[in-house]
């Protein structure tokens, strides 16, 4: 197992990882997802959809690895480091750093 020192050494690890468009694509509709979600958990005031939240966020992203990707989430190793990568993408893919 890798070590990494910092998120910044992880991060380039990261977006190897994600190197399929696709797999990218499930990633970004599922952190949708996740946003929607916790915005009518916080709304309806129900934990039942920070629970979706988490099966949106992970099926999605878990789809894009096992079938397109043909890896191992990096969840599995480095599940805050992966969290936060996730979500630093899905800002890089908004911003247009990282093609959708």
């Amino acid at each position: 197992m890798s070590r990494f020192a910092s998120f910044r050494e992880f991060y380039p690890f990261y977006l190897g990882e994600h190197g399929n468009r696709i797999s990218r694509r499930l990633h970004f509709i599922g952190s949708c997802g996740v946003l929607v979600a916790v915005a009518v958990a916080i709304w309806q005031r129900s934990g039942w959809w920070l629970l979706a939240a988490l099966a949106c966020g992970y099926g999605f992203a878990w789809v894009g690895h096992f079938f397109f990707e043909k890896n191992r989430p990096a969840t599995f190793r480095h599940p805050f480091y992966s969290f936060v990568g996730d979500w630093v993408m899905f800002k890089d893919i908004l911003t247009g750093k990282i093609k959708f």
